[in-house]
């Protein structure tokens, strides 16, 4: 049996326990309310610098997201660590279940490499047409893991970004103008010079048609099969297609008018 004085002792001993452990209690809780509300206002702080830097969006959700749950996690074992937790073996553990989640996931993590460089490197944009990983049309989104591209008959192909990044990639949006190359094979008996005038006349009826670089009809090459010839004109690259399209046709009635042949 105790005596009055030693249940005292047990009472003090007992209740500056639950004191001390209310308190760390407490201050653990306060250090999760602030880490939290710090979390967030890194995070929009972040968000509000990458956008002024004028980063893509798809980056700027990623990083974002990423500065939240590094924060996030920090805040949480400095809150285990006032209770009394040891968190060495915990962070031990995450860094275990992190290689392995690393081995079983190496392709994926190869697509998120892949994605981040392509975001922060930006060899192309959304809008831009482009050819890679064996595949080419517009770019509708480029995601973590994947890239969309919508091609020319309205298909959506969805590639893996370390297939395209690893891949030699063709940009044909990011230069503001282009060259529109047409090859025409003539007969030897063709007049060359009648052949550069109709080219000129139609160049110069096209508004659309850059007049600087200097449009050009050069002969490649004199071969068995007739005389082999480059056009080429330059345009602003959103008009390439349709100029393309249009002086095809417009030199095949010119042609057929003036009653060249071609080979």
């Amino acid at each position: 049996m105790l005596t009055a004085e030693q249940q005292k002792e047990l009472f003090i001993k007992l209740a500056e326990s639950i004191i001390g452990l209310g308190i760390q209690f407490l201050m653990a809780i306060l250090i999760l309310l602030i880490g939290l509300w710090l979390a967030k206002f890194i995070q929009n702080l972040s968000k509000h610098l990458m956008i002024k830097a004028q980063l893509e969006p798809t980056l700027i959700r990623f990083l974002v997201n990423l500065i939240y749950i590094a924060t996030v996690t920090f805040v949480g074992l400095a809150a285990l660590g006032k209770l009394g937790i040891k968190t060495t073996s915990f962070i031990a553990v995450l860094g275990a279940a992190g290689l392995a989640i690393g081995l079983a996931l190496q392709g994926s993590l190869s697509n998120f490499a892949s994605g981040v460089f392509m975001i922060v490197f930006r060899p192309f944009k959304v809008h831009d047409y482009i050819e890679g990983g064996g595949v080419e049309g517009i770019v509708e989104e480029i995601q973590i893991f994947t890239t969309l591209l919508k091609t020319p008959d309205n298909k959506t192909i969805i590639i893996p970004n370390s297939k395209l990044y690893g891949d030699k990639i063709v940009n044909h949006s990011i230069q503001p103008i282009r060259r529109v190359d047409i090859k025409l094979n003539f007969s030897y008996n063709t007049n060359l010079d009648q052949v550069r005038e109709l080219f000129t006349t139609l160049v110069k009826t096209d508004p659309r048609i850059l007049l600087e670089p200097i449009p050009d009809i050069e002969i490649q090459e004199i071969a068995a099969g007739g005389i082999k010839t480059l056009l080429t004109v330059w345009v602003v690259n959103s008009d390439y297609s349709q100029v393309r399209s249009d002086l095809n046709q417009r030199l095949k009635q010119s042609l057929e008018e003036d009653e060249i042949q071609l080979v």
